[in-house]
């Protein structure tokens, strides 16, 4: 399978590439994230670790319009379509609706949901021609409820959130899987130093896993949406 993952290189992108390059199949995995260094370390170390799948990298911001159709185009001269596209490039700025910085949500909607809007729409002709694939959306339990200090960023999962059921009611004819992916509290570079102990949040892998799992349904399943939260609930 071809996959693209963007925001590849930490966090739950991470996880979920590590997960399906350990497939024995093997995979041709396509990643994406800003930092061209750090991106750059983890395909080499992705790529000695799972020799049976083929890593590719592109260091790109896809909150511009303009790169994230640029890197569609890329993908498609690299593999000839997409059956897996996870997109996970997000941000997040803390503050109320009163009084986060100016620009907040023009910064968080760019990134938590255009940059998946423009890349999806670059990549869906190949998908329809080939009448398969799978557009996993990473949402939040943000997109589900509001909360304090969530401000811009809630607003802008709640978007990605419906970005994601219009998808999925448009696309089910022609042969294409869409899930929108809802996680709790999930222990990520974000979380060091915060002094919340790890075993009080979920794993990266938690995630990661239930990705892979629902990738691997028979065509005529879909899973809409995975909401996951810690067991003892919410922070």
């Amino acid at each position: 399978m071809n996959i693209v993952i963007t925001g590849g290189s930490r966090g739950l992108g991470k996880a979920i590439a590590e997960i399906f390059a350990d497939d024995r199949r093997g995979h041709t995995i396509i990643l994406s994230s800003r930092n061209s260094e750090t991106l750059e370390r983890f395909a080499r170390e992705l790529q000695s670790r799972y020799p049976q799948s083929r890593i590719l990298h592109h260091a790109a911001d896809l909150s511009v319009k303009e790169t994230a159709q640029a890197f569609g185009k890329w993908i498609l001269q690299h593999v000839p379509r997409v059956d897996i596209l996870v997109n996970n490039a997000g941000t997040f700025v803390p503050g109320n609706v009163g009084d986060e910085p100016d620009g907040a949500l023009e910064q968080m909607m760019s990134v938590n949901l255009y940059s998946a809007y423009h890349l999806t729409r670059a990549l869906l002709p190949a998908m329809k021609k080939a009448k398969s694939g799978h557009i996993f959306n990473m949402c939040s339990i943000a997109s589900l409820k509001a909360y304090p200090n969530g401000g811009a960023y809630s607003i802008s999962k709640f978007a990605l959130l419906g970005f994601s059921k219009n998808l999925r009611e448009e696309l089910k004819d022609q042969g294409i899987k869409v899930t929108a992916v809802m996680p709790g509290a999930t222990y990520t570079d974000s979380w060091a130093g915060s002094g919340v102990p790890e075993s009080r949040i979920m794993e990266a892998k938690d995630i990661a896993l239930l990705v892979y799992q629902a990738a691997h349904l028979s065509p005529q399943a879909t899973v809409e949406e995975i909401v996951i939260r810690p067991q003892l609930g919410d922070l």
